[in-house]
């Protein structure tokens, strides 16, 4: 096996493009109280399919609304600035996460639709219990498993080692990476998060998404994208081979004051906003 160290991996990191200057700037004005709608909708409008995404979600049937909305100004009224974030960032990054990951069996889009679920699912568990902003929790579960796109090229070598592994020694496709690699995909997605300057509770929802127990700064975020990731393996969405083995963790649940009767209510009910395609293929 080749030599492979954190160090070499957060290089591959430094050299990820930077966010658009367009989405920091969105991002700045959405954070800023004294920042307009106006101040949003000019932003917007200098970028045509940006543009065109916002309004497109405006008029899905997920929000129902009776007119026709045909300018960015009432689109940002009736979704709100952190659902306009969300829009935004989700155009941003889709280019990262729609590829084929041979290293975790994912064909291409499979990641992408595996990102989206857990989103929607990470927003509805926060709108339900409350405490956490549901845009903030979108963002965190779209890009819970960003590291796998800088984690991919390595697992792909030692793909049919990871999987004997997994198969032949009952051990999760995680532990697998970190006996292998001496880290895992998670902490690479935190070094990603850190290289677009997100939130410390952002970074660690990322890179603990999978050990919710460690985190410090925001155990509710994390707890919830923990919850939303084992929804979307139980639910098969772009399962791969990562997906083999995957167990809810006892503090996530008790963080949210969930039981299993719960997941399963979730799973229910989320079904019917992972069918409209209007609110689920925003990008």
């Amino acid at each position: 096996m080749s030599i492979i160290t954190l160090d070499s991996i957060v290089r591959q990191v430094n050299e990820m493009p930077v966010l658009p200057e367009r989405m920091n700037k969105i991002m700045e004005i959405v954070e800023d109280p004294d920042s307009t709608v106006e101040d949003l909708e000019r932003e917007i409008l200098k970028d045509q399919s940006l543009t065109s995404k916002v309004l497109k979600l405006a008029n899905s049937t997920h929000y129902g609304y009776a007119r026709k909305i045909n300018t960015i100004s009432k689109a940002t009224i009736l979704l709100g600035f952190q659902t306009i974030k969300s829009i935004a960032l989700a155009s941003t990054v889709n280019k990262f996460l729609v590829g084929e990951l041979k290293g975790y069996a994912l064909e291409k889009n499979e990641l992408w639709n595996q990102s989206q679920t857990c989103a929607i699912i990470s927003r509805y568990i926060a709108k339900n219990i409350g405490k956490v902003e549901p845009e903030q929790a979108y963002i965190a579960g779209l890009l819970r498993d960003i590291g796998k796109t800088i984690l991919n090229h390595y697992v792909e070598n030692e793909y049919e080692k990871i999987v004997e592994m997994v198969e032949t020694e009952n051990k999760s496709f995680l532990d697998a990476e970190r006996e292998l690699f001496g880290f895992d995909h998670a902490q690479v997605g935190g070094k990603v998060a850190e290289k677009w300057n997100f939130p410390k509770d952002l970074v660690e929802a990322i890179k603990y998404h999978h050990t919710p127990e460690v985190t410090e700064e925001n155990p509710k975020l994390v707890s919830i994208v923990h919850i939303a990731d084992a929804i979307t393996m139980m639910m098969g969405i772009g399962l791969g081979v990562d997906g083999m083995v995957y167990n809810f963790s006892q503090f996530a649940l008790d963080t949210l004051n969930m039981d299993i009767n719960q997941v399963e209510t979730i799973i229910s009910e989320i079904s019917d906003l992972l069918i409209d395609e209007d609110n689920f293929n925003i990008i």
